[in-house]
């Protein structure tokens, strides 16, 4: 089945303290959708500039994305520049160029709008909330949030949290946005305002689902090379979605190979900068890599 993702598209300038890259492919649609493209069609709505490289997007449809709900305009690209601290944990926002992002407001093409698979990447809740007015009858919508909109727009985004079914976030949102420093108690809060899924993004210490009461934790993958940390999250809601997607249901047993399936794109993806190591991974590194995680995990109890 086909996912709808909608978010931002640009170019990225990273600074790590192994390399720097200038004005590569970036943004929230982009990790994501390229992301599910492993597992599912992926249907596109974003905006970019004139400047936009044509080499990239002739790459998005090599990857089985439809760019029907791509638009192009008069103008520069979304342009953002980070600067990241040796532990890779936190960074410095060295400029942020919305440019015609600024105005972005999402049309969804009349051929996507019964996609039964939706992902509302981090763009303002009132953005949000009218792409679900423009989609019809959704299996499953998933949304991601960050602290800006926590904090700047509260009413909307609970007026959209009342309409989606999966919410991502990291621990620090989760917590101000529930009002409550313990994740256990957070994560009930949030499920209280309308999504039944709740997955919280750790970075290097995993991800945590919280679902009808139960609990799901999947660990970060230990790398021995990590660069780039840009879109990990991104990355990580594109294996989750895309998985679903592939899928077509949402039971238990799915959503948890969906959250594993995240944290292995995830892993791959801070492994080079920008998506270097995602563009052409092949399913034995894909399929490897689950199973190491689930090396990882399994354990027997000591009375078998």
């Amino acid at each position: 089945m086909s996912l709808l993702v909608i978010g931002s598209i640009g170019l990225d300038t990273i600074e790590t303290p192994f390399g720097r890259v200038e004005d590569v492919i970036g943004g929230t649609a982009i990790y994501c959708g390229v992301t599910a493209s492993y597992f599912a069609g992926v249907r596109l709505v974003g905006v970019v500039g004139e400047d936009f490289p044509r080499e990239e997007i002739a790459f998005l449809q090599s990857r089985n994305i439809d760019l029907a709900g791509l638009e192009i305009k008069p103008g520069k690209s979304f342009r953002w520049s980070g600067k990241y601290h040796l532990d890779l944990n936190s960074r410095d926002t060295l400029f942020t160029h919305l440019n015609v992002f600024e105005t972005f407001q999402p049309v969804i093409p009349e051929q996507y709008r019964d996609t039964p698979f939706v992902f509302l990447g981090n763009i303002g809740p009132d953005l949000q909330l009218d792409v679900l007015n423009q989609v019809s009858h959704p299996k499953l919508v998933a949304l991601d949030t960050m602290n800006y909109w926590i904090e700047r727009t509260p009413e909307a985004l609970h007026r959209v949290l009342a309409r989606i079914d999966v919410l991502l976030v990291n621990d620090s949102e989760a917590r101000q946005l529930a009002g409550e420093p313990n994740l256990v108690k957070a994560a009930k809060l949030i499920r209280q305002m309308g999504p039944k899924i709740i997955i919280i993004k750790k970075g290097e210490h995993g991800a945590v689902m919280v679902s009808d009461g139960q609990f799901f934790c999947a660990p970060a993958f230990p790398l021995e090379n990590a660069f780039d940390p840009t879109g990990a999250g991104d990355t990580f809601a594109g294996g989750f979605m895309g998985y679903v997607a592939k899928a077509g249901k949402f039971d238990d047993e799915t959503l948890r190979q969906a959250v594993v399936y995240g944290s292995a794109f995830a892993s791959f993806a801070v492994e080079k900068f920008s998506l270097d190591r995602i563009r052409d991974l092949k399913e034995d590194e894909v399929r490897g890599r689950f199973a190491e995680f689930q090396s990882m995990t399994r354990f027997t109890r000591p009375w078998e």
